[in-house]
């Protein structure tokens, strides 16, 4: 296997379900270093590239936060862990309504999941978060997400690979 293809085996996931980002980010640079920071330019470089029908479909491979998959036990990995660290598999009946009423909401005006890089964020923090970007027009809201995917995949890849700030 070459190392473009091991690029892409390792990190083609850490954008979810898109692995034309690592394979971008590898073709645009082909020698990028291995550490967290790095490797994070270079995903965020392909995806800031790609064009916005791609970037909505990356945003639309996220799975919704406490939805059905995480109720089915199918979320990747990398999500359970994320949600279940923030309190999202131990919700109430009414809390997990509330986030399916809002998932509903979000889902109906944007046309894509919500989504927010959980980490350190309790599900009230989420709640409110939920509420406040309700309000949001379409484009600060597709930046928004974007923002927030490109967050994830800092916080993936520093749980992967040593870096600046975690060396």
């Amino acid at each position: 296997m070459d190392k473009a293809a091991r690029f892409v085996e390792r990190f083609g996931g850490i954008f979810e379900h898109s692995p034309w980002v690592a394979e971008r980010a590898v073709a645009n640079d082909p020698h990028v270093n291995l550490t967290s920071d790095a490797v994070h330019e270079a995903l965020v470089a392909a995806f800031r590239g790609a064009s916005h029908a791609e970037r909505l479909a990356v945003l639309r491979a996220h799975p919704d936060l406490a939805g059905k998959l995480a109720v089915a036990g199918e979320l990747t990995e990398d999500s359970k862990a994320e949600q279940a660290g923030a309190g999202l598999d131990r919700l109430t009946p009414s809390e997990h309504r509330r986030f399916t009423d809002l998932n509903s909401a979000y889902t109906g005006k944007f046309g894509f999941p919500f989504i927010i890089a959980v980490k350190g964020l309790g599900k009230d923090d989420i709640l409110s978060a939920f509420e406040t970007r309700l309000d949001n027009t379409q484009q600060q809201e597709f930046e928004t997400a974007t923002k927030q995917v490109e967050k994830i995949a800092l916080l993936r890849l520093r749980a992967m690979l040593p870096g600046e700030d975690n060396a």
